[in-house]
């Protein structure tokens, strides 16, 4: 029985990964090895980007959820807590987007909550 080589394999496997690295400076786009260590650290980075983004929206809807809290006279954790004590369950991104677009209805929540710490 005759031996196969892996040329074909090899080869299928390197375009994959120089296809990946495609529009990378110098080396990192046509050596193998280079490219190879390059895209396996963008792929983590991705990966690790995607977890990040949601830590960075969840901060910047408690940023405006506080501002807003504030100009009605109450602070964040205040705010948060007589919401809880309301049982309104709406969540961080809803109430932030509220803050932004609907003043008015924001002004009605925060005054429900006031009364419920009170």
């Amino acid at each position: 029985m005759a031996r196969i080589k892996g040329g074909m394999k090899a080869r299928r496997r390197h375009n994959r990964v120089l296809k990946l690295a495609k529009g990378y400076r110098g080396a990192r786009s046509k050596q193998y090895r280079i490219a190879k260590q390059s895209v396996m650290r963008a792929l983590n980075s991705s990966y690790a980007g995607r977890k990040q983004r949601k830590r960075e929206f969840r901060k910047l809807w408690i940023t405006r959820i506080n501002a807003a809290a504030r100009m009605n006279g109450l602070s964040y954790s205040k705010f948060m807590h007589g919401l809880k004590l309301a049982e309104v369950d709406i969540n961080r991104k809803m109430l932030s987007e509220m803050a932004v677009n609907d003043a008015e209805g924001f002004k009605a929540l925060a005054e429900l909550a006031k009364s419920k710490i009170a």
